[in-house]
């Protein structure tokens, strides 16, 4: 059970509880996490927000395209859209989400696709268009390449047109047409807003060293 209570499923088909499909290959699905949200800073520290979620994104062998604070049904979230590598075969899956954090609790929309058969072609035409030099850029969160899945600019929107049939394209679209529909129950939106991650504990001491024994030979012995 989530706290949404409102999402508009048109050319979507139930799967599962939660989880729906379209004729693209699109899998929307939702999600309620009773959690501290997973988040690296407040929403209204968006550089610290971003740079943490791409350091994360790329520690997990993907990568952040694009991370942006905003708000669903007028409650702050943050908009991400990351690809990841499939491990059984080459190409990417493409992830569009938004987390609407509270203060122990989280709520996550997230539309996802993947590559089929055919891999690659975008990046490959957009980088002979643009050239090599101009196609991979420092990550614009970090000022750098770090890891992961590197950044580009055939990730950006503006090629999406091109590739109407790309899962970037469709789920970019797709987390764009469904986001104005999402509605919340009253009782989720009046929770208490996230105030950034839950403090992590100090490690415990070390244990004591065992005592040693024999050490010495009394002068009496």
């Amino acid at each position: 059970m989530t706290p949404i209570t409102g999402l508009d499923l048109t050319g979507f088909t139930e799967r599962e509880p939660g989880v729906w499909t379209d004729e693209a290959g699109l899998v929307l699905s939702v999600h309620f996490f009773p959690l501290v949200p997973d988040l690296p800073a407040p929403l209204d520290e968006p550089e610290r927000l971003r740079a943490g979620l791409a350091h994360g994104t790329a520690g997990a062998g993907g990568g952040l395209i694009e991370a942006v604070p905003g708000a669903v049904d007028g409650v702050p979230a943050v908009r991400q859209l990351v690809k990841m590598p499939l491990g059984s075969r080459p190409g990417q899956a493409f992830l569009g989400t938004w987390t609407v954090p509270k203060e122990g609790c989280s709520t996550v929309v997230k539309v996802q696709a993947a590559e089929g058969a055919t891999t690659g072609m975008r990046e490959a035409m957009i980088m002979a268009q643009v050239g090599p030099a101009d196609y991979f850029r420092p990550h614009p969160y970090v000022g750098d390449q770090i890891g992961g899945l590197p950044y580009h600019v055939g990730d950006e929107e503006r090629w999406d047109a091109r590739f109407p049939g790309h899962p970037l394209t469709l789920v970019r679209a797709a987390l764009g047409r469904i986001t104005p529909t999402v509605t919340f129950d009253e009782r989720f939106k009046a929770l208490p807003p996230f105030g950034g991650p839950a403090p992590q504990s100090p490690p415990p001491p070390p244990p004591p060293p065992p005592a040693r024994r024999g050490w010495f030979r009394r002068k009496d012995a």
